[in-house]
């Protein structure tokens, strides 16, 4: 009976895991830029590089500018 108690938590550990570790994942490399000196009102801009690192698909559904 404890054997079968056991191996019933493990394998629901087991599950749970599984379940968690597919997911999206988003990562930027850099994730703010110096400009440095810029006269005012000139225009000046960066690209910053998103990689879907996840197991998952990913789904960008708002881009906030900060």
């Amino acid at each position: 009976m404890k054997k079968l108690i056991l191996l019933t938590g493990a394998l629901l550990i087991l599950l749970g895991t599984t379940q968690i570790s597919a997911a999206p994942r988003l990562t930027m490399p850099e994730s703010a830029f110096n400009f440095g000196y810029a006269p005012q009102n000139s225009k000046i801009s960066h690209e910053f590089w998103l990689h879907s690192t996840g197991d998952d698909s990913l789904k960008i559904i708002k881009i906030v500018p900060g």
